[in-house]
């Protein structure tokens, strides 16, 4: 039985967003996926299964003085990038849809929905069993669509039931360096990740972008997944790789990086729209890390919008023998996302299903999950630590409604790879002001942005609320995402190449 002591705890006296950043420590308790296995029925329809959502301010993609709001939705966990002949696609039977909310109540404001072409048509050449690198020409890829794409789908953007752009093109995946070379370095056959600008990301990505009516960036295509965690070792009773280095801080981080990235080597679909920030309709709110000049849970006024994502179907679905389903009726949405972690580690059993059926202006009936945390109550069970279980008014703050919170009166947050950029956000001294001053994290929980370790920071609020006069530092013991992600819309990283990967050989 591991001690207490793999906790760290800083006493409330000595809080402050430097003194956080300097002892930060994950330590031990249990952390699991942002949503990439939620509920059971989602379980089933992987080609609509919400991973991720990201929100955060930025700059447009071909303007850098043009302030935007970055939306980013992936789908489709665990994607294998060599799982041809079809390779994962986009659903062309499902909704996939954008909501931009009140931050108050959750009830959607604009909602920017994509649907798909077909699945089974757009083809070239029927007549082969490649999708890629051969259609009415044999050959590497090197325009999207071109004579060696087969298989091509695209897209139609719509706002509020209004088209915005169509036939908008998507990139093919990263089959290998035979077919889509201009993903991977020629030597390694690996994807190459980290544009700093739109100018060094592969071709297949910058065809991708584009601009549609009221000025809204689109994309969508194939990315690498850029959640990072040890759910492997996590959910086998917390498997001794996740401890940390002997309590020995004095590496400045306290772990030996013995934890293992479950979600290394995947890829996932991603989707994601920039929109001007002139064109929001921002409301004034409160939430927890929004003022941090006052104590902690440091709660403050912000001006701005809530953000989730959903994907739907229709309600029928009729088989037929001699033709593809045929689908008819009204959209029923069959699973949403906001926050990460709430839905996968907050709600119970018996109402995950419901939960992604429900609107968040219903989320009330939810609350008792963040306000009673079972998760507190594990790690107490493991641990013997006193942390609160009930009364839990800071994780209902988050939570409640779930959807992304973001101030949209600050500048520019930070990515990885930028100067400053930590991914504990104003926990590593990385923070934003907002229009009236106050100091706030630049990531989760205000929006969320790539590279954000939701895990330790989530688990660590959990373990020091509500009142925060100790601050006791948890996570998983993975520090980092396998791929480097962009600087740049959109973002995630380059997509894995499909011969490079080894999950069916190595750990």
């Amino acid at each position: 039985m591991q001690t207490i002591r793999k906790l760290h705890k800083l006493p409330g006296a000595q809080f402050g967003i430097l003194a956080i950043a300097a002892l930060l420590v994950p330590g031990t308790p249990p952390g699991w996926a942002s949503s990439h296995s939620d509920a059971p029925l989602i379980k089933q329809d992987p080609q609509a299964n919400l991973t991720d959502v990201y929100a955060f301010i930025g700059t447009k993609y071909d303007n850098v003085n043009q302030i935007v709001l970055n939306v980013l939705v992936s789908v489709r966990p665990f994607s294998d990038p060599g799982d041809g002949v079809i390779y994962d696609r986009f659903a062309d039977d499902a909704l996939y849809s954008i909501h931009i909310t009140d931050p108050n109540t959750g009830a959607t404001v604009d909602r920017y929905d994509f649907r798909f072409s077909s699945v089974t048509g757009g083809l070239k050449n029927p007549d082969t069993i490649l999708s890629y690198g051969l259609g009415t020409q044999a050959g590497a890829i090197t325009t999207i669509g071109d004579a060696r794409q087969n298989f091509t789908q695209t897209y139609t953007l719509y706002k509020n039931g209004a088209t915005l752009g169509s036939g908008l093109p998507i990139p093919p995946p990263n089959v290998g360096v035979r077919t889509t070379p201009l993903y991977n370095d020629v030597t390694t056959g690996k994807a190459i990740s980290g544009a700093t600008q739109v100018g060094q990301l592969d071709s297949y990505t910058t065809q991708g972008l584009r601009t549609v009516t009221g000025g809204v960036g689109a994309w969508a295509g194939p990315r690498e997944d850029g959640f990072y965690a040890d759910t492997p070792g996590l959910f086998d009773l917390l498997d001794a790789r996740i401890l940390d280095n002997n309590g020995d801080l004095s590496d400045g981080l306290g772990q030996d990086g013995g934890g293992i990235d479950g979600f290394k080597g995947y890829n996932v679909l991603s989707f994601g729209i920039q929109i001007p920030i002139n064109s929001l309709q921002p409301q004034t709110y409160s939430a927890p890390f929004a003022d941090l000049q006052n104590p902690l849970p440091a709660v403050g006024s912000s001006s701005g919008v809530g953000v989730y994502a959903s994907v739907s179907r229709q309600r029928v679905t009729l088989r037929r023998t001699d033709n593809r389903p045929l689908d008819s009726g009204p959209w029923i949405q069959i699973n949403r996302l906001g926050n990460p972690l709430f839905n996968e580690v907050l709600v119970a059993l018996r109402d995950k299903d419901k939960y992604n059926r429900a609107s968040p202006t219903a989320d009330a009936a939810f609350a008792t999950y963040a306000e009673n945390s079972e998760l507190a109550n594990l790690i107490n069970l493991v641990y013997g630590t006193s942390i609160p279980t009930i009364g839990r008014t800071d994780l209902r703050s988050v939570f409640i409604p779930d959807v992304l919170r973001v101030d949209t009166t600050t500048g520019p947050v930070k990515v990885p790879g930028q100067i400053g950029f930590s991914r504990f956000g104003f926990a590593g001294g990385d923070t934003a002001v907002g229009s009236s001053g106050q100091i706030k994290s630049s990531g989760w929980p205000n929006g969320r942005r790539i590279g954000d370790d939701v895990v330790d920071i989530a688990l660590t609020a959990i373990g020091s609320g509500p009142t925060y006069s100790d601050v006791t530092v948890i996570g998983d013991n993975v520090a980092a995402n396998d791929q480097l992600y962009n600087q740049v819309f959109p973002y995630l990283g380059t997509p894995h190449a499909g011969p490079t990967v080894r999950q069916r050989e190595e750990p």
